[in-house]
Order: C-alpha cells, then structure tokens, then sequence
C-alpha cells in the first residue's frame, strides 16, 4: 500500500473549479449541512477531547486542571510566605485561626491545527478525499472556534506545510472556510514525511493536531512519529474512498500513479481483490498500533460517511470529541 493509484494524470477532479475563479466553499459544493444553523448549534456542544491538561498563553475557553486566577472556586492549600495576599479566605481564617490560598481552575487557550493532505492522491476517490478532509475539518473547526479555542489550518504539499493566519471565535467560520477552500491538490509528487515535519517545526506550545490523509506514502508511519512527539493531542483522520476499500475492478488493467505518473500492469480476479483486503487491514491496523504506542487517536474513515454520523457518533464513539 505504499503506491498512488487513480485516473490518468491531468483528469479533472468532481470539484474542479473554472480557470481564472477563485475557489468557494459553498453549499452546492459541500454538505449544505455545515451550514444548516441547527448543525451548528449542535456542533457548539461538542469538544475536542484532550487527554491532558494544556499550558497556553492566553485564558481562553477550556477549562485545565491546572490551578490559576479565574471565577470559579477549585480548592484550598495551605499558605506559604510569599503567596498573595487577596488570595487568603479570611472567612476560615475566623472560623480555624488558619490561613488558607483559594485555588481556582483556570481557563487555558489551545490551538486546534488542522494539517490537511493536499497531494495528488487526495483528489482521487468517488466522492473524492480532499472535499470529504474539508467538510469534516470544517466541522471541527468550527467546533474549536466555538470552544473559543484558536484554530488554524495548514496545507500539506510538495514538502511543505502552508499555515494559514489561526482564528479564534465562531464568528471567523467564514475565514476558516476561505482557507479550506484555498487549498487545492499539488499538481506534482508531496513527500509527506518533509511536509509534516515541516507542519511540525510551525507548532507553537501545545494543541491538538489534527491530520486528515490518505497516508498513500511510503513514510506514513513516521508521520505519525514525529508529528506525536511535538507533544500536541494528535488525532489521525485516515481517509480512504469507497473504491479503494472495496474496489470493483476486473480483468487486465494499468494503474496509475496520480503523482509519479508510473504505470503498473494487473490482472485483477478474486484472488487478487482478496490479497489486496487483506493487506489493506494490516496496513490500517499497522497505522492505528503505531498512533496507540503514542497515546494519538486513530480513525479510518471512508469519503462517502455522513457528516452528521462522523462528528456526533464516530468520533464520540473514537473519544475525539465529548
């Protein structure tokens, strides 16, 4: 599983866009329903999960058990010299003739980095890979802008990750969709592994990253090495289409590589359908033992899953969202 294979190199993709337009992130180009105010508002309850307490700059709108200056009561500790004064309950000071610090749970930013696989292969499938990345990365955009969390979106191609500005609150959902739309499919081969580490290099502090990729590279597994060992939640979005999971083919056939352009000749019976099954599984399931040893999420998804079942049962179900 380490080959691009799709339609013949130049084949325009379901989404193609006229030369000389810009690129729009509309309804009639996407799942209306990410735009359907009931869906939003449901997407407002939703939250990334994170497995661990995250340190940022800013206060922003998820709450850390780590303990600081906020409006909401945690606990007391005992008081040492040097500890601020305005921090001392004076009311139990009456009552036991101790001194006692209130402690607080203290708000804390994170940015939500959305890393998209914009290579060749990505623009292969029915329905195609990349549209299926950005409806659901503007979902959980949108869920990170809702959370008051920052949110930015990046661009794996060539070898390189293009970071777009991070937005924070619901109200920058149409500059988020700007930039999802903006990213289209690298006409030449991307190395993965060089994109991601550069993605990597452009983190700052602690977040979650979220990938969406097909992983057709021969690397993948070490994409998930390095982007897990920046210290951010990583959560893994493996997109495969319908056609690659169960592919309806027969008979002689040349295949071809989407980036390099090379051509493999096969001929494909029953046999050769189940060997490919079979190797897919362990491919898949080679990603998911490489992103557990991590503590990163894992999800193989298919191109043609609902946008509703995704975000409100199968990441719910995966523990991506709460």
């Amino acid at each position: 599983m380490t080959e691009r294979t799709g339609p013949e190199p130049g084949a325009s993709s379901p989404t193609a866009i006229a030369a000389g337009t810009r690129p729009v992130f509309l309804p009639s180009e996407v799942d209306p329903t990410v735009f359907d105010e009931a869906f939003l508002r449901q997407l407002e309850r939703l939250l990334l999960l994170m497995r661990s307490p995250v340190r940022g700059g800013l206060k922003g709108g998820r709450r850390s058990v780590k303990r600081g200056q906020s409006v909401e009561f945690a606990d007391y500790r005992d008081y040492t010299p040097g500890d601020d004064l305005r921090q001392l309950d004076w009311n139990v000071y009456a009552r036991l003739e101790k001194l006692f610090v209130k402690l607080f749970v203290e708000e804390e930013d994170i940015t939500v980095t959305l890393l998209l696989d914009a290579s060749a292969s990505m623009a292969t499938g029915h329905p195609d890979k990349l549209t299926f990345a950005k409806r659901a990365a503007a979902a959980l955009g949108y869920i990170g802008l809702a959370s008051e969390d920052r949110v930015a979106v990046s661009a794996l191609s060539g070898r390189v990750a293009r970071r777009r500005a991070a937005l924070r609150g619901s109200g920058r959902v149409f500059r988020l969709l700007a930039d999802l739309s903006s990213i289209q499919p690298a006409e030449g081969p991307t190395d993965l592994v060089a994109a991601a580490r550069h993605a990597a290099a452009q983190l700052h502090g602690r977040g979650a990253v979220v990938l969406l990729s097909d992983l057709l590279d021969p690397g993948a597994d070490r994409v998930i090495r390095e982007l897990a060992a920046t210290g951010s939640e990583l959560i893994v979005l493996h997109v495969l289409s319908p056609d690659e999971l169960d592919p309806a083919l027969e008979g002689d056939l040349r295949l071809v590589d989407t980036e390099t352009g090379e051509r493999v000749e096969i001929t494909a019976d029953l046999a050769t359908i189940d060997a490919y099954k079979a190797r897919l599984a362990g491919w898949k399931e080679g990603f998911a033992d490489v992103a557990a040893k991590r503590r990163a999420s894992y999800v193989d998804l298919a191109s043609d899953v609902n946008l509703a079942e995704l975000m409100f049962a199968e990441l719910r179900r995966r523990r991506v969202l709460g």
